[in-house]
């Protein structure tokens, strides 16, 4: 039981005693290696008066100092002054001169023939396809017009058929057939 006393005593003997700040000694950077390439990191000493801890009533701290790292070093990216050599090449060939010899400008005009024929082609084929649509639409038209007339045709010949049928039924209304043009004896005067 008597233990339990001694734990707040060993917590506030914890936080009385200032933390020992081990300083490193900055690398100085390597010959090959530009000071300007990078930003040191920036570390801020705070000094903490007392104060009760928020998490447990029972703790108090004395004061002390924090230090807190407010930026980790990081790359400079600003360009360098204008008379550095730059080491590497762009990679980008958008922003590299075209090199000029005579295979490249034999290919670069080869190119532009091979385009200029392509674009001809293109020109004849389009209007090749516009006459191709209009033939189609005139087909289209002519169909229709056929199927019309087909109808047309269809229902004469239904008609005829049912003329000559009732032509082939004797009717008693019907006129005699002669077989001349001159009238019959019995009706001469």
């Amino acid at each position: 039981m008597k233990i339990l006393y001694f734990i707040p005593l060993m917590f506030l003997a914890a936080c009385s005693t200032a933390p020992k700040l081990t300083l490193r000694p900055q690398q100085t950077p390597s010959a090959a290696v530009a000071s300007d390439v990078r930003y040191p990191e920036v570390v801020r000493a705070y000094h903490v008066g007392r104060y009760a801890d928020p998490n447990d009533d029972l703790v108090m701290h004395e004061q002390h100092v924090i230090y807190r790292v407010e930026e980790n070093d990081r790359w400079n990216l600003h360009p360098g002054p204008a008379d550095r050599v730059q080491f590497n090449p762009p990679c980008n060939s958008a922003f590299s001169p075209t090199p000029v010899n005579d295979a490249v400008l034999a290919e670069v005009n080869a190119q532009r023939l091979a385009t200029v024929q392509m674009m001809a082609q293109a020109r004849t084929l389009s209007s090749a396809l516009a006459q191709f649509q209009a033939a189609l639409q005139q087909t289209r038209i002519s169909l229709q017009e056929t199927a019309v007339l087909r109808a047309a045709v269809i229902q004469m010949k239904k008609r005829l058929d049912a003329l000559e049928a009732a032509q082939a039924q004797p009717s008693l209304l019907s006129p005699p057939n002669f077989p001349t043009n001159e009238p019959p004896d019995s009706l001469s005067p």
